[in-house]
């Protein structure tokens, strides 16, 4: 019966079409095609309008990075590669930790309290958290974790951060901090990475290695987890290190299965696997190569870190550089603009104030210098320093000074400097003294001499005492007679010289080649003295060996300068570089510290800002930003400030390269 149906149905519609004209046939389909069309319109609208796009997991972000051989994978130590850091923001995970804007926010943490006016802090660990090899992360762990940093014979960097702090572990896994003093910024403190217990408890401190160099030791709670590491089987270089997602992860799982390194030794082969579309991520440290690149978006992160030049207030220090005219001179003289277009390629900021006021919104200082080579110019001429045209160099003469003057009698066998001295004045004249002998003994032959030297210039000598012939002793008349003659004064001239010290690594030296031709060009001679990293730390910032240094300095999310600029840390290993003392700013350092309210250590640093460029310890350059280059296939980065580059990742939850509709 359907089948007849069917034949019956297909007969019609065979009929009908036959029944039509060729034009009629054109309308009816132009109407059919439009009715297919309009129900496709709906539907597809229908979706689109019910439905919305959603991040899925999946995807692998490949990222690469130049000149970086893992070195120090270790929360607890501090180390100078970029590589080192970005693995330890990854694998391992703090009790706080940075969100996008840069503000310090609770990680593993459910609740804290600060308590006891700023002394003490109680937090409380969230539940189900799990190292990646599955045991269950208690507070035990934590507690562990800043004992073994405290401990000298660790020797952690962080050590002085945690000194006289004590913890304690409290009921439903809290552990409660007291401060031997109150720190307004000590919740960052917190976003220090945490060991797990179980695996490094049995270690002597001594003994825990600094890099976690095997997967037995890089075991973390972090929301990534170590898979391999891919090497070079003849030369041991490593060439990629993957990373797994944590399943387990107590925060919201992320997108990304796997995050990998490729590790390239130059920028070039960097930039051919950009091209190559073999990496989704990347940086460069040389903004001026900062490549143009499509499908990639760069973006222009924040972070707190700046260059200066610091004066060396200490006993070292270059004796010009302690009249503030000069230190004045010095700063107007310094192009920031031409560091910032040359050097960083437009992508920083030029920097007046050691406390950032940009970046931290806070009030800038009353006064600030403003490049002006004439005015620094006039400066120098004021402190007394005069333009050489023969070296194009500055100078000042310096008061006549004598060599040598006889302030004591001398008479036959007496003997020592003195008489040395004696001894070289006569043996310019041969007529006086032929034998010219310099033993430094008042004997028979000098006496003979003296005595003619006493008749050679009786005038001066003899004739004001009454006498005619000479007696050999060495009194008032004649030493007066040999000062003038024999030590006569010499000047001398002062050339504003001054040398300056930093690394060997960009940007340092391309910084210090724009000071050198700023200050030269205002006629003071300036040496460049370039250090490795090593000779920095030990030689240059240990001793504080240096005239004028360049280098760089970081703050916080929460500015506190008092590390970088309070009398007690100027000595190593301190970070008061410059050895600046004031007990003004020491004050207002300590009350900004110990201030809980944001609004009143603004003020106060405010304060302490214009207190000490008043003292000009210091010349403030620039504040680069860091560029991050990122494949459009990548979503949900959106950092804007951050403390170091390796807190880019500190929401890597939310990036993701794979995505699905699903109905709203």
């Amino acid at each position: 019966m359907s089948k007849f149906l069917q034949n019956l149905k297909f007969q019609q519609w065979k009929r009908f079409f036959k029944i039509l004209s060729f034009k009629e046939r054109i309308a009816f389909f132009v109407f059919a095609l439009g009715i297919i069309l309009a129900l496709s319109f709906l539907t597809v609208n229908f979706v689109l309008s019910h439905t919305q796009i959603q991040a899925t997991s999946g995807g692998v972000y490949k990222e690469g990075t130049v000149d970086q051989q893992p070195r120090f994978i270790n929360p607890l130590y501090l180390s100078d590669r970029d590589i080192d850091r970005d693995l330890v923001e990854l694998i391992f995970s703090g009790l706080f930790k940075y969100n996008e804007q840069g503000e310090v926010v609770p990680d593993m943490v459910s609740e804290y309290q600060v308590k006891d006016d700023g002394r003490a802090v109680e937090v409380y660990l969230k539940k189900n958290i799990f190292w990646h090899d599955g045991q269950p992360l208690k507070a035990a762990d934590v507690i562990f974790t800043i004992n073994l940093l405290q401990d000298p014979q660790y020797q952690s960097p962080l050590r002085t951060k945690w000194l006289g702090i004590t913890t304690e572990e409290m009921p439903n896994e809290g552990v409660r901090f007291k401060l031997p003093k109150k720190y307004g910024g000590f919740l960052e403190n917190l976003t220090l990475k945490i060991l797990p217990r179980h695996i490094f408890q049995d270690i002597t401190p001594q003994n825990v290695p600094w890099s976690f160099s095997t997967p037995k030791y890089l075991i973390g709670s972090g929301p990534f987890k170590f898979e391999k590491i891919i090497q070079d089987r003849s030369s041991g270089y490593v060439k990629e290190i993957i990373l797994k997602r944590n399943d387990k992860f107590y925060n919201a799982k992320p997108f990304l299965q796997k995050i990998s390194f490729a590790l390239y030794k130059t920028s070039d082969d960097l930039l051919k696997a950009v091209q190559t579309k073999e990496i989704q991520g990347f940086s460069l440290l040389d903004l001026k190569s900062s490549p143009k690149i499509d499908n990639f978006k760069a973006y222009d992160i924040l972070i707190p870190r700046y260059f200066a030049l610091f004066f060396n207030q200490g006993a070292q220090s270059n004796k010009n550089l302690a009249a503030i005219n000069v230190k004045n001179a010095l700063a107007l003289a310094v192009n920031k603009e031409q560091i910032v277009q040359q050097i960083f390629n437009n992508k920083a900021s030029q920097e007046i104030s050691p406390i950032l006021p940009d970046f931290y919104n806070f009030k800038k200082p009353s006064t600030s210098p403003n490049y002006n080579p004439q005015s620094a110019a006039d400066l120098l001429e004021k402190a007394g320093f005069a333009l050489n045209p023969a070296t194009g160099f500055r100078e000042k003469a310096l008061p006549a000074e004598k060599s040598f003057i006889f302030k004591k009698n001398l008479t036959f066998r007496n003997q020592g400097q003195d008489v040395t001295e004696l001894q070289k004045c006569l043996a310019k004249f041969p007529d006086i003294y032929p034998q010219g002998e310099i033993n430094g003994y008042f004997g028979e032959n000098t006496k003979a001499a003296v005595i003619k030297f006493q008749e050679k210039y009786t005038a001066e000598i003899l004739a004001p005492s009454g006498l005619t012939q000479g007696n050999g002793e060495v009194k008032q008349g004649t030493r007066d007679a040999l000062n003038k003659i024999c030590f006569s004064a010499k000047t001398s001239n002062n050339v504003l010289e001054v040398t300056l010290s930093t690394g060997d690594r960009f940007p340092l030296p391309e910084i210090a080649a724009i000071i050198q031709s700023n200050w030269q060009s205002i006629g003071v001679k300036t040496n460049i003295k370039n250090a490795s990293l090593t000779e920095l730390q030990t030689d240059v910032l240990a001793k504080r060996d240096f005239e004028i240094l360049l280098f760089g300095e970081a703050l916080q999310a929460v500015p506190d300068p008092f590390p970088f600029w309070h009398s007690s840390q100027k000595n190593h290993p301190g970070l008061n570089i410059a050895s600046y003392s004031s007990s003004k700013a020491d004050s207002l350092l300590e009350k900004a510290r110990e201030s809980q309210s944001p609004t009143e250590r603004q003020g106060l640093l405010q304060q302490f800002q214009n207190v000490l460029l008043a003292n000009s310890p210091a010349i403030f350059l620039a504040r680069p930003n860091y560029i991050y280059f990122l494949d459009s296939s990548i979503k949900g980065f959106a950092t804007e400030k951050m403390i170091e580059p390796a807190k880019r990742f500190s929401a890597i939850e939310n990036w993701y390269m794979k995505t699905k509709r699903v109905w709203k």
